[in-house]
């Protein structure tokens, strides 16, 4: 149940330079091909069973139970325990999962927040396969595993004790992608019995074929809260873990338990009483048993805090999930790990525009190399494998290099116990700059180079050799605003949804023929090539020329028909805010929301509406029946918010909004077409 032990400060190496697992071409475990044996039972009208993990005592392991409950185990599929099982009901949420008798919280903790991040998780839970259609008994799963995709293929047999699930179960009796995926990553790793105990950021790295870091939080670094809200930004998964792993599974009188992985699910900064507060949302794999100090659901701290708020971000269910301060984050918990596919978390600070580039090298340390037991005197480091790379002469702010050293354990032996691994990092006249060794799979670290040439050198301090997997993180000044992403370049070149309020500065750049502000027609080009990739925004129309010179008047500070940078990054960090308000209200995905959806779009958002002014927007931005696309939304959203904020300032914390004609004018301008006087009206766009 463990989730960190020590802080990583390394990685694993490999020879093939720059090697990669692709999604296109995916490793099958066990040599199993899914669609070719899903085929074969279908036509010999069979249910699969996997004989690579059988329902067997074997696949459970040896010593997670004692012998005469082993002995009890029954293997059931969904069809014998529901009428109408599924796969997925109303999409994949962490409140899907509850912890069943395995101590893996470690892995669903990590899947917790895989659920967050729909760009990962559409990676590792596969759409072709459910329980209608070509149903056969057989589902697959996929992990990345030391620089390659891995797709593995399970029968649908669960095991049961005494006719309780042994493993994860669903809140939903008859939703089971928790269950099946559990058993696809206990396969991989050889059986339930080795996720009973792990590491939060193994099954990060697992989840996302990302860099992962973990930060202390009794001795954090001074930069802590920007590295969080970078990651909180950059779309990163995020868990935290307590210590005491000799007294896992306990829970102390305020709630929290010992020993155990959690969630980190959101972070916040509200107003409270006369200054303002930060707190986060915390998410336990069980599924129940919750915080119980200050911030928690029914304490008073909430009476404080605006109804608006208090209706948006609390919610008061024995869910597992809760809200503590910042404070009370340190105090009861360890650690914080981060993951990502590059270290984005890294990137506060930074003005200009950059990417990350990694190098990938697989390959066998051997201690024939090595002297000093893993430790070179000198002279000695030449002999050793060396990988060199470059530090661009750029000002960078922060962190510039991450390297991250992997262990490759044997396929047969998956839960090997881990060697003591670290790295050195050399200048050109061989002095060792940083070193670092851990009993750990995963060893990371991250650093402030000066510009110039270094060398990796893996190694280990036990007299044994090791097959690895090095990565070499480094952060680039991208000077050319149209250059793709070169082949070692971790970041993609479309750059997805999630990802988007990270990336306006290069978005901006591409269309800023100047390169120094866009104009409405530039803006319209930007807004329909970049947001409506995306096949439910884009399925109620585009952005029009008219709506994007409104758009512009709202954000356009210096009144001169164009967007600056800094005005556009407000702008974008607004429109992913809609663009994610609208795709969790338009739950059916037909690309519209209803009178209904908009209301509660527009609680989502902050804001508040009367029944009067819903049905204004919807007859002024919806279609004849009054639904609202994604383009008219954002129309919508942007003036509203702007007419909201603007009248709150015009009262000035009193009763009555008293404004000069130049202010009426000023509101009124923000406007595309002005034949209607009355705040409802501007808020309208009449």
């Amino acid at each position: 149940m463990f989730a960190s032990g020590s802080p990583p400060n390394l990685e694993e190496d490999s020879q093939k330079t720059g090697a990669t697992g692709s999604l296109q071409n995916v490793k099958k475990f066990n040599n199993q091909d899914f669609d070719h044996l899903r085929a074969l039972c279908l036509r010999q009208g069979l249910l699969f069973e996997d004989a690579t993990f059988p329902a067997h005592i074997s696949s459970i392991g040896l010593n997670l139970l004692p012998g005469d409950q082993l002995q009890q185990i029954k293997w059931k599929r969904p069809i014998e325990l529901q009428i109408n099982p599924h796969l997925i009901m109303d999409g994949v949420s962490r409140f899907d999962i509850m912890q069943g008798e395995i101590g893996d919280c470690w892995m669903l903790a990590a899947l917790g927040s895989l659920t967050m991040q729909k760009q990962f998780l559409q990676n590792v839970l596969p759409k072709d396969q459910g329980f209608q259609g070509n149903y056969a008994g057989i589902f697959h799963f996929r992990f990345w595993q030391y620089g390659d995709w891995v797709d593995v293929v399970i029968d649908d047999r669960l095991p049961f004790l005494n006719g309780r699930y042994l493993s994860v179960h669903p809140r939903t009796s008859n939703e089971f992608w928790p269950s099946l995926l559990e058993k696809a990553y206990a396969k991989l790793q050889g059986s339930y019995q080795n996720l009973h105990g792990g590491y939060l950021s193994d099954a990060l790295v697992d989840f996302t074929g990302g860099v992962q870091m973990e930060f202390s939080l009794k001795r954090p670094p001074p930069d802590l809260e920007e590295i969080l809200k970078a990651a909180g930004k950059s779309q990163c998964l995020v868990g935290c873990s307590t210590s005491g792993q000799m007294r896992r599974n306990m829970e102390l009188r305020n709630g929290i338990v010992q020993g155990h992985a959690y969630t980190v699910t959101g972070a916040v900064k509200l107003r409270y009483k006369n200054g303002w507060k930060h707190i986060i949302r915390i998410w336990n794999p069980w599924g129940h048993g919750e915080w119980k100090g200050p911030w928690s659901d029914d304490s008073p701290q909430w009476d404080h805090v605006e109804p608006k708020y208090r209706e948006e971000l609390l919610r008061n269910k024995d869910d597992g999930e809760f809200w503590m301060s910042c404070e009370n984050f340190q105090e009861q918990f360890s650690w914080v790990c981060i993951c990502n596919t590059s270290p984005t978390f890294l990137d506060f600070g930074d003005q200009h525009r950059t990417t990350w580039s990694v190098d990938r090298h697989i390959n066998l340390w051997s201690p024939a190399l090595a002297a000093g037991n893993g430790y070179f005197p000198a002279g000695t480091v030449s002999r050793n494998l060396q990988y060199f790379f470059q530090v661009p002469d750029f000002d960078s702010k922060n962190y510039n290099v991450v390297i991250s050293l992997m262990q490759k354990h044997a396929e047969d032996t998956p839960h090997a116990k881990n060697l003591k691994i670290g790295f050195l990092i050399t200048t050109g006249s061989s002095q060792v700059l940083k070193q670092g060794f851990s009993p750990i799979r995963d060893v990371t670290s991250c650093f402030i180079l000066n510009p110039g040439t270094y060398a990796v050198i893996p190694a280990t301090t036990e007299g044994q050799e090791f097959e690895f997997l090095l990565r070499i993180f480094v952060k680039n000044q991208d000077f050319n605003e149209n250059s793709d992403s070169s082949a070692s370049t971790v970041l993609p070149m479309d750059v997805p949804r999630e990802n988007l309020d990270s990336s306006y500065k290069a978005v901006f750049l591409k269309y800023a023929k100047q390169g120094s502000a866009i104009d409405a027609s530039q803006l319209q080009e930007l807004l329909n090539k970049v947001l409506l990739q995306d096949e439910m925004t884009g399925l109620g129309g585009r952005f029009s020329f008219d709506s994007c010179r409104g758009i512009l008047a709202l954000m356009d500070l210096n009144s001169n028909g164009q967007l600056t940078m800094q005005e556009f990054g407000t702008l974008w960090r607004k429109i992913t805010k809609y663009m994610d308000i609208f795709s969790k209200e338009d739950r059916n995905h037909s690309g519209y929301l209803d009178v209904s959806e908009m209301k509660s779009a527009i609680q989502r958002a902050g804001l508040a509406a009367s029944e009067q002014l819903l049905q204004l927007m919807a007859l002024r931005y919806g279609d004849t029946t009054r639904r609202i696309g994604f383009c008219d939304f954002v129309c919508c959203m942007l003036r509203f918010e702007t007419m909201t904020y603007a009248f709150e300032n015009l009262a000035d914390g009193g009763s009555q909004i008293v404004m000069t004609a130049m202010e009426v004018r000023m509101l009124r301008l923000s406007s595309p077409s002005r034949s209607k006087v009355g705040p409802l009206s501007m808020l309208a766009g009449e």
